[in-house]
């Protein structure tokens, strides 16, 4: 008998400050050691865009965003325990406008265990992340940068 897969979309940034550091959010849970992308579910009715910005505002705290380049739409499949999982992730590069921090309103105790990790390149970010498919979001927010950001 075959499981279902489970589908859904999420959507998330990859966060710059005025001085190219890159946001990435870190986690320790059950032992494991996690550097991610912040992102989560785009619930009901909500764009993309919103999602990203409301989940990059809930996980990290950095609420005053602009989003600078839409990296479009990638498909991420993995298990979860047990389960297929078959994710649709858009991301977005994003500055921040402004460093004001607020509490980082986590929507479960996994959140909960998030910290904010400050890394000085878009290149660092690619070796620190976890998993695969964000170290490609992390390169294509590169190639995007160079090429809304050409050396005269």
């Amino acid at each position: 008998m075959t499981e279902k897969v489970i589908q859904y979309q999420a959507a998330g940034g990859v966060v710059l400050d005025a001085d190219e550091r890159v946001l990435l959010i870190e986690r320790i849970v059950d032992g494991q050691h996690e550097i991610r992308l912040p992102k989560g579910h785009i619930d009901p009715g909500e764009t993309p865009e919103a999602a990203a910005l409301r989940e990059v505002c809930e996980e990290t705290g950095y609420c005053d965003l602009e989003v600078l380049i839409d990296l479009g739409w990638q498909t991420t499949t993995f298990l979860l325990g047990n389960k297929q999982v078959e994710r649709e992730e858009r991301y977005y590069v994003m500055r921040l406008a402004s460093d004001r921090l607020w509490p980082p309103n986590f929507s479960s105790k996994r959140e909960a265990l998030f910290h904010n990790l400050w890394v000085d390149s878009l290149d660092a970010a690619a070796t620190l992340l976890t998993f695969e498919a964000e170290k490609s979001v992390a390169h294509r927010a590169q190639a995007a940068r160079q090429l809304s950001n050409p050396i005269s």
